[in-house]
């Protein structure tokens, strides 16, 4: 898949629970991933990235996920790494072109039917002067 050496991260301090020690360890993980120039991925699957997650993409194209689920330092990189797999998994596959299709005869009747049935009911409900 990637390798690790595509990664930077970078540590900072975590908000939310830890207890004394949380004011002195930077738990809080942001890995930052240039995925125009990875060489890991196919074009048409950089593509779709681009365009689904565009707005976790810098102007340089660096990607940015950032990870403080976890007291661990390690076990947020894990999640941070873990995170961009689901990501790119999610856009490996392109989606299939729909068939124009025309509706049944009997879809449109049916339709038409219920439009009909509304359209009464509602003429019923009017007062009449």
């Amino acid at each position: 898949m990637i390798s690790r050496g595509e990664f930077t991260f970078s540590y900072s301090r975590s908000s939310g629970p830890g207890g004394q020690k949380v004011n002195k360890t930077n738990t809080k993980v942001t890995m930052r991933w240039n995925i125009v120039e990875s060489k890991a991925l196919r074009e048409d699957v950089k593509e779709r990235f681009l365009k689904k997650y565009s707005r976790r993409i810098l102007e340089d194209g660096t990607v940015l996920i950032v990870s403080q689920r976890f007291r661990s330092q390690d076990r947020n990189i894990a999640d941070c790494i873990e995170k961009l797999e689901e990501m790119i998994e999610s856009v490996r596959v392109p989606p299939k072109k729909r068939k124009a299709t025309k509706p049944t005869r009997s879809s449109i009747e049916k339709r038409l039917k219920a439009k009909k049935g509304k359209s009464d009911l509602k003429k019923m409900r009017q007062k009449k002067y």
